[in-house]
């Protein structure tokens, strides 16, 4: 796989020059969703708390095609560990068969001065409008808040910020990757079972 501004630094792993890191993985288990990918509102809720418990915020979570399959696009943020403030952006591709799943995730962590992206917006916006209900579970407790601020619409505004650069790697990703006809060829992952899930 070859993405521009990506260099590859071990084998699946890939990093570009503001250090945001590209990896793919594969993973010989039965899929941990919390519903099928045919199931979008009860996939995206479980994925909101799944998140929140983990003490990150779910961004957006919705089903895309990857080469031939339904994959699983994400976008979280968790809070940097061992720091007093700053954030992470993943951003993934999920492609669940029965009994495994692929995933290609790219990382960004906010460097040097953090939060800007989030004061201005809430300049703009007014708290009022700035912190929302989570759109996918609105009870969700815990976690990082979700807010007007990780929006795509202010991406533009923002071209440098991990979020931003975390979609644009997708959008990239969506349009390059292939996956294996050996792997699109293996059972498909239905929903979770009583024995995983």
């Amino acid at each position: 796989m070859e993405l521009p501004g990506y260099r590859p630094v071990d084998t699946d792993t890939w990093l570009n020059d503001h250090g945001d890191v590209l990896s793919l993985h594969l993973f010989h288990l039965p899929p941990d969703l919390p519903a099928a990918l045919d199931d979008g509102p009860a996939l995206r809720h479980g994925l909101t708390h799944f998140t929140a418990r983990a003490g990150g915020g779910l961004i957006e979570a919705s089903v895309k095609r990857l080469g031939e399959l339904p994959a699983l696009r994400q976008i979280l943020k968790l809070p940097l560990p061992n720091q007093p403030s700053g954030q992470a952006f993943i951003g993934s591709f999920t492609v669940p068969r029965a009994g495994c799943s692929s995933v290609v995730k790219v990382q960004a962590a906010e460097r040097g001065m953090t939060g800007m992206r989030e004061a201005v917006v809430m300049a703009k916006l007014g708290p009022d409008q700035y912190f929302r209900p989570h759109p996918y579970a609105p009870e969700v407790q815990g976690g990082l808040p979700f807010h007007a601020a990780d929006h795509v619409q202010w991406d533009a505004e923002f071209p440098d910020h991990p979020l931003t650069r975390v979609r644009r790697t997708l959008d990239t990703l969506a349009a390059a990757v292939t996956v294996a006809p050996e792997f699109a060829g293996l059972p498909p992952f239905t929903g979770p079972t009583a024995t995983n899930g």
